[in-house]
């Protein structure tokens, strides 16, 4: 079967899915724009902000041109405990590579990954999550990752909740950003995730084109095959981390215009709320807020993983709207879920 034919193969019924939840947040919008969402502050403040931006007659009316909405994708989007997405992505890479490399049963952070040590993972830091990023993301070209991100992401499974990790996704964030799309924005994904993980599945979970999506990058280079054919290939080093400060200038160099809204859910989405809400006119800016034990995990200031204390410090000074996802979602997770 040609490499086509498997990546359609594998990914159809996420698609499907991700089909059917747009068409259904469609169909229920005419009688209300985000049926997942209690009737709340939070629910309504968004509501308030896109009827007056988009009225004509309203003194914060924006153009449709100016109507650009940002969002984090890990822990704003789609879950992001107990680790992030593209890291569980990187440890099956590992054990999947390993047998190329007999010499990582003695190497760290390598040998860590292969023992399923995850805080000795964690010790390894910064510099060790780069070898694993370059040792499983480079070396091959754009085409050939994107086929090995597609089949992953259509066979793998969360830990805890058993499922494709695009049937992780927040509900009610996908029926916000159906809602924003309805209404004349462009969304955009900006996210510390590699922008080429993500780019395969996002336009069928989330409606969010290729081409608007944000996040780190890897170096690569043009060459043309041996066949003849014109190929990006992508090398084994870190081109640029989309991620705090890296956000606002990001968003400057790929949309080139300051967004009106801004969602996020941890201190890593700071800096790009703190931007979009910094222009002039009518701002939003949203934090997600994880506390829910009970449908989700609960977390905040303590997490290694999408930490939220500086955003919780200065959410109400700067007027952002804090979502708690424990009282302001009727659901959290497409259906069926477990345990709702």
């Amino acid at each position: 079967m040609s490499a086509p034919a498997t990546r359609i193969r594998n990914f159809s019924v996420t698609a499907l899915l991700g089909m059917v939840a747009v068409a259904t947040t469609t169909i229920a919008r005419a009688a209300d724009p985000l049926p997942s969402w209690n009737h709340g502050s939070a629910r309504q403040s968004i509501i308030t902000f896109v009827e007056r931006v988009t009225k004509e007659s309203s003194p914060d009316f924006v153009p449709v041109a100016d109507r650009i909405a940002v969002f984090d994708n890990d822990g704003t989007l789609w879950s992001e405990q107990p680790m992030y997405v593209q890291l569980a992505f990187v440890l099956d890479r590992v054990r999947q590579l390993a047998p190329q490399h007999p010499e990582w049963k003695e190497k760290e952070p390598f040998k860590s990954v292969l023992a399923g040590d995850l805080k000795a993972i964690a010790a390894a830091g910064e510099t060790g999550l780069m070898e694993l990023l370059a040792a499983t993301h480079g070396g091959m070209t754009a085409e050939q990752f994107d086929k090995i991100v597609i089949d992953w992401i259509a066979a793998a499974r969360h830990p805890k909740y058993a499922r494709p990790y695009t049937q992780c996704v927040y509900r009610p964030m996908v029926e916000l950003i159906a809602f924003l799309k309805a209404n004349g924005f462009k969304v955009y994904i900006v996210s510390g995730g590699g922008v080429e993980f993500m780019r395969p599945w996002t336009a069928a979970v989330y409606g969010v084109p290729p081409e608007q999506v944000i996040g780190s990058s890897i170096k690569t280079r043009y060459e043309v095959g041996a066949d003849g054919r014109p190929v990006i290939v992508r090398l084994p080093e870190i081109d640029f981390i989309d991620d705090k400060a890296g956000k606002p200038v990001a968003i400057h160099k790929v949309i080139g215009k300051r967004p009106i809204a801004a969602f996020g859910n941890s201190d890593g989405d700071f800096e790009m709320l703190e931007y979009v809400t910094s222009g002039p006119g009518l701002r939003l800016g949203v934090l997600v807020h994880h506390d829910d034990a009970e449908r989700e995990v609960a977390y905040d200031r303590k997490s290694h993983i999408g930490r939220l204390e500086r955003g919780l410090d200065e959410a109400a000074r700067r007027s952002w709207t804090l979502i708690s996802m424990k009282a302001d979602w009727k659901s959290v997770f497409p259906s069926p879920t477990p345990d709702q």
